[in-house]
Order: C-alpha cells, then structure tokens, then sequence
C-alpha cells in the first residue's frame, strides 16, 4: 500500500535525523582519534596569522610568491587522490588553498583528508594563481585548531529558516555572507554616527541602566529588584531625563548610545531590548534639531553607503536635505478633511471624527482625538522622510508648549517608509509646568494607564536649579540600521534578538 504524504515526510524526517546522528557520531569519533593520538586540537591556545583573505585578494600582485599564514573555517573541500582544494572563510571573506601531498607530506595530507566542513584549520604557504586563474594559498603547512561537532547547513540551501537563524546566529553569521555584512554595516552605521556628533561638540556619556522611576518616554518598564536595597528598580525606558541632568550640569551637548528596555509586544518593528541615541543641544530649538536631523541621517548614509539615495523594500528613499516639514494638524486635513485648527472644543473634535467616519471611544481630548487620527490615517503615506510637528500637550509631557497655542508643543517625530525614526522637543524647562505635567500623567497612571510616566522629583529638582533652552532628540538605532541595510524585520539588524524558549 503506498504511504500518504504525511507518512513520507515522517519517515523522511526520521531518516535525516538518523543520517545527522551518525555524522554527529563519525566527527566525535574523530575527535577522539586525534586525542589518542597526542593532537586534542582543543589544547591549541593561539595561533599567529599575518593575514587575512581579503588582503591577499585585493592585493595580489604585490602579494605573489609570498609567504602567509591564515586562520578560518573550512566551507567546501575536494578531494582529488594527491592533491586537493579547500576554502576556508576568515572574519574578511573566503580564500581558497591549493593542498599536496608532496607539500605536506603523506602522514600530514592523511591527516588532513579527515578533516570535516566546519572545522577551523590554519594555514601557512606560498600565495599564487592557479591555472583557472583563482588566488589560493599553496599550503605548506595545515594545523587543525578547533573541531566541529555540529555539521554546517547544507551549501546550496543554507540556513534558511528565520526562526532558527535568530537562534543560531553563529552559525547564520557563518553560512549567509549578507547578514555578516549587515552587521559591518551596523558597526560603520554606529562609528559614522559618532564620528558626526563628536565633530560637532557633542560629548559622549553613560547613564543608568537601572532607574529608581520610569520615565522619559510613554512605555511600560520591565521591573527588577535590588537585593541589598531591598528595592524594585526599573531597567530604563530612556536616556532622556539623565542626558537633561547633565545639561542643568554645564554639559551643552550630550548624547548616548544605549540599550533600552521596554515591556511590550514584538514585531517586525519592535523588539523589547533595542539601541537608541540620545542627544541634547543647549540654546537649540526643535527647528534646530531638525536641521541637525536631516544632515545627520544623510549623512551617515553617505559616509557608510556612499549615497543618500537608497532603496527600501523597492521602494526608492530620498535621505538628502530638506525633508517635508507639516504640521500635525495640517497633516490630518491633508489625508482626512478634517481641520482640528477650526474646532475650540472637546467635543466638537469628537463629533467631527465620528462625521469623518472614525469610531470614538470614550471621552478623548481634543489633543488626543487628533493624534488618534493621525496614527490610524497619515502615519501609512509617510514614505520618504517628513517631520511632523506640533504634537498634542496630551502625547508630549517633556515637550515645551507653543507660544501661540498651548494646547500644542514644540515636538517632532520623523517618518520615513511609513514607520516613526525618530522624536524630538524643545525640551520643557519650566520645573512648575513640568511638575504638574507628570502629576497629571500619574493621576493617567492610577487610572490604569501603564505607559503613563512616572513621577521624578529629583528631575523636578534640576529643573529648579536650572536648564537652559535645549533641544534634544532620539533615533531608534536598529530601525535607522534597517533602512541602510534594506531589512525587512528589526530581527535581521539585532544580532541576537529577543526569542521565546523553544520549549514553549
């Protein structure tokens, strides 16, 4: 009787993890060949390369006839009776050897033959050309420095499955080229970045990790404990509040580069541990940072990519300067009809959300019937970079109100490819106007609203002592890092990204 395709696949499954137990079995065994014989390659504790295989590729000509010595992963091998051929992968890319037995000697390439994909091997020869014309290194001498136990995904399938690659990522950075260049290209990303602020006067700083209160940004904090303090503390949502200590302290410009923490869902574009940057420029405006803003960003992409145009999810972006610059109010006119510049009250902004066909729950404020509007029908048209400004009082309690409506603020945030990049104020200096702000954001918090921000006395207190007028700004660092990188999910960028244990 002939199987169902359910059974094929069982029997299938089965027969690749009994072939994979045997290949597991067969490289222990070898293992332990070498042991006995006085060549535990595990007891090797340095090696000393001169070079690495992209040197000797890119300078070749000067590089003929030479003698190296390099140190990689073996990634493909071909046996072929005397002689052989095997690529190994170092931390700059592949190079090939070229391996003999009049060379090596007969015990040595025996030796050799048995050594499995994966295994990290260094090697010492002579630089040349062969007759296909590919550089390779003519071994003269191969030293087996660590064993592989675990075979690497097949070659032409590779490691594939998202779930497993974030698992994995060792073995992901070995087998797919793309996402180790990702990653150099998230370090140039950050190094550019720097490179940009400190030339300009900024100062960088750290700041605790751990918090007394949550604040500086509207998120829920992941809660631990202090053992000797006998204290809950919280890890931090933000940098903000320490970086605007630092200006009350003389410090005219900071900024920090950091882990943040915030307890809420996982998606393609968020991730509960992710980098952020900070920064605060005194005597600065939030017209300021958005001049500062655009530079930085195209920029960095120049600096790292060489252009300022890139494409994401085929979709071509623009990075260079001026970017769109539109008020929220008159953001929600252009996309729905509906101009909150014209109502004076509450309610009326209610009603004319519910005329524009938007279900209203509640009693939302004026401010926040606006922004609601905003994220549910601009957000989605905000393709190439455009600051939206003047941001509701509701939705901005660290931000300084307008002189000319104060039911508004001096905020930005920045969108390109439809996602937020970025948020920046005219940051609030007031410490009266500051206090009341997080008193009514507690008095939201008691209501049941955990991303409300907590009371700060001591930033209170700071603020009493005096800060000057100062912008500041934050750009969530893995999504800047996706845009560059053209990745889809926030996962590709974040080398080992939160996961849920496989167990569960």
């Amino acid at each position: 009787m002939s199987q169902t395709r359910d059974e094929q696949s069982i029997n299938e499954q089965m027969q690749t993890e009994d072939d994979l137990g045997e290949l597991l079995q067969i490289r222990r065994e070898k293992l332990f060949k070498l042991q006995q014989e006085g060549n535990n390659p595990y007891e090797i504790t340095k090696y000393h390369p001169t070079h690495y295989s992209q040197y000797i590729l890119e300078n070749f000509d000067e590089m003929e006839g030479e003698e190296v010595t390099l140190a990689g992963r073996i990634m493909s091998k071909r046996i072929m009776g005397k002689a052989s051929f095997v690529h190994i992968l170092d931390a700059k890319g592949q190079i090939q050897s070229y391996v003999q037995i009049n060379e090596l000697g007969k015990e040595a390439y025996e030796t050799f033959k048995t050594y499995d994909i994966g295994d990290i091997i260094g090697i010492s020869g002579e630089v040349f050309r062969t007759k296909k014309g590919e550089i390779s290194i003519k071994a003269k001498e191969i030293t087996l420095l660590s064993k592989s136990l675990q075979p690497l995904p097949e070659k032409w399938h590779g490691l594939k499955d998202p779930d497993l690659r974030y698992r994995q990522r060792y073995v992901d950075l070995i087998v797919n080229p793309d996402v180790r260049q990702t990653f150099v290209l998230r370090s140039k990303i950050l190094q550019a970045i720097r490179r940009y602020l400190d030339d300009r006067g900024f100062l960088e700083v750290e700041t605790p990790v751990l918090h007394n209160s949550a604040g500086g940004a509207a998120a829920r904090p992941f809660i631990t404990h202090h053992n000797t303090l006998n204290l809950d503390m919280y890890l931090r949502i933000a940098t903000e509040l320490h970086l605007k200590r630092l200006v009350v302290g003389g410090f005219d410009k900071v900024y920090e580069i950091g882990r943040i923490f915030r307890n809420e869902g996982m998606s393609i574009k968020h991730n509960p541990e992710f980098t952020s940057i900070e920064l605060y420029q005194a005597f600065a405006d939030y017209h300021d940072i958005m001049d500062l803003t655009e530079d930085l960003v195209s920029t960095v992409a120049k600096k790292v990519l060489g252009t300022d145009v890139v494409t994401y999810q085929g979709e071509e972006i623009h990075l260079a300067a001026p970017w769109k610059r539109i008020t929220m109010i008159d953001a929600v006119k252009e996309y729905t009809g509906v101009d909150f510049a014209s109502f004076q009250t509450d309610e009326e902004a209610r009603q004319a959300a519910r005329d524009a066909g938007f279900h209203i729950e509640g009693k939302p404020s004026w401010g926040e019937v606006l922004n609601l509007l905003f994220e549910e029908k601009v957000e989605e048209h905000l393709v190439q970079p455009t600051f939206i400004m003047d941001y509701p009082i509701e939705v901005s309690p660290l931000a300084k109100k307008k002189k000319d409506d104060p039911r508004l603020t001096e905020r930005f945030e920045f969108f390109i490819t439809r996602r937020e990049f970025g948020n920046a104020f005219s940051e609030l200096n007031d410490p009266i106007d500051q206090k009341e702000r997080f008193m009514e954001q507690a008095r939201q918090r008691a209501a049941g609203n955990e991303e409300a921000e907590m009371m700060d006395e001591d930033f209170v207190n700071a603020l009493e002592v005096g800060m000057p007028p100062t912008g500041g700004l934050g750009i969530g660092i893995d999504r800047l890092v996706m845009l560059l990188t053209d990745s889809y999910s926030i996962r590709d960028v974040i080398l080992f990204p939160t996961m849920k244990p496989k167990d569960q």
